[in-house]
């Protein structure tokens, strides 16, 4: 099974508004799903989690939350304000920022290039949580440096849900793209990662359920 960026958006509006599944469960188990994958890897930090203000970035709040549960050192960089979260990103920057977790805001416009660099050398995993299924064209300054830095790093890097730059049907970059060596992708493998030309940035494919329904599932895609 093969989702597209609109079957996605339609199957998370279905299981909020038809099934009832509130936004932040679906975001709680995909985070504590995509931990859960990382943790079976092996994943023992130091990790950085460099996050979007979009719901990919809520994801790694979560990711986040749920690493340092189990006492691996974390640390999250989140590439926008916190007045700029919104809906259930927000609510899960909240939970972290209120536990005491490790986090520099906006460093993109306060870091130089050097810095950026020496701050991710400094991890053992970096977690892509910067752009999700949603991103439609290039990645613009300064998160394209940002991508920079993560590629030139010598860290393990998983991606969520997808990794950042990468178009979501068509498996294609956009521009700036993560190099993936693994990909812990939400309910279904997206079109965009059946592609063989895109394996080099995705790695090795991980799914996690994030609890919709099954019925809401069979209707989505009932063919496949």
């Amino acid at each position: 099974m093969y989702l597209s960026r609109e079957e996605v958006r339609e199957l998370d509006r279905r299981a909020i508004e038809e099934f009832g599944v509130p936004g932040v469960v679906l975001m709680e188990n995909a985070g504590r799903g995509a931990a859960e994958v990382l943790v079976g890897l092996g994943c023992r930090g130091p990790v950085v989690i460099c996050c979007g203000k979009g719901n990919n970035g809520g994801d790694g709040f979560v990711i986040a939350r749920h690493l340092d549960n189990r006492s691996i050192p974390v640390r999250v960089l989140l590439f926008a304000r916190p007045e700029d979260l919104t809906g259930d990103a927000a609510v899960n920057y909240q939970i972290i920022a209120r536990s005491g977790l490790s986090i520099d805001v906006d460093p993109s416009e306060s870091w130089d290039e050097k810095t950026l660099q020496a701050d991710l050398g400094r991890a053992e995993w970096i977690v892509d949580a910067l752009f999700g299924t949603g991103l439609t064209g290039p990645v613009r300054k300064p998160l394209d440096r940002v991508i920079a830095a993560i590629n030139t790093s010598r860290a393990r890097i998983p991606a969520v849900d997808i990794p950042s730059g990468l178009d979501c049907d068509t498996g294609q970059p956009l521009g700036p793209t993560v190099r993936a060596e693994h990909t812990v992708t939400f309910v279904a493998e997206k079109k965009g990662l059946a592609n063989a030309s895109g394996q080099e940035w995705i790695g090795q494919i991980h799914v996690v359920d994030i609890g919709a329904p099954r019925r809401l599932l069979q209707e989505a895609s009932p063919t496949r």
